[in-house]
Order: C-alpha cells, then structure tokens, then sequence
C-alpha cells in the first residue's frame, strides 16, 4: 500500500511518477523500496491518468458521504434503527425457511 501512497503523494505534488521518484518518497518514508514492486506500480499506472481518475472517484462517492454522514446521530433510543432494516430485506423468519428447504 506505500508504493500506491507513493505514486499518490507524487501526482499531488505535480511530480513525475517514476522509478527515481517512488524510490525516493518511500525511502524518505523509512520503507525499503524493492525494484519489482516499483516497476510493478509503474506498469500499471501506466497511460493511466491519476488526477482524472481521482476527480472521478470524489464526484463518484460524494453523493454516498451525503447520503450517510459520518458521526450521525442515533435514533431516541441510542440504537440504530434495526426495524427499517429489516422492513427493507428479508425476515428472519424468511430465511430460516428458505434455509430449511436446503437441508430439509
């Protein structure tokens, strides 16, 4: 996960995502860099744009932040709503019984 890290902590500082680089940044991090790894990330990064790609996946996952925010209170009871939950899927009756017709 540093190699990916890396390549990202480069692309933010407008760096060129090269072998010297992520070399660079993960020894200034304190990790060994080894060589296959750093080609590996490479290779697959390649042709690859990151700034659009990370411009795709904020606008992607924001409506989900917005839709569930972090550090939202509970309901009057202090417990998660459980009922809608289960109003939303399947009983627990259900699956038992559908459960059942498997062994049964």
């Amino acid at each position: 996960m540093e190699y990916v890290y890396g390549a990202l902590l480069l692309n933010a500082a407008n760096k060129p995502i090269d072998e010297k680089g992520l070399s660079g940044v993960l020894t200034a991090a304190g990790v060994a860099p080894e060589a296959g790894r750093v080609k590996a990330l490479l290779a697959s990064l390649e042709g690859v744009n990151l700034a659009e790609l990370l411009t795709k996946a904020a606008t992607v996952s924001a409506p989900a932040a917005a839709a569930a925010p972090a550090g939202k209170p509970e309901g009057p009871s202090g417990k998660k709503d459980e009922e809608k939950k289960e109003e939303k899927g399947v009983s627990e009756e259900e699956a038992a019984e559908g459960l059942s017709a498997l062994f049964g």
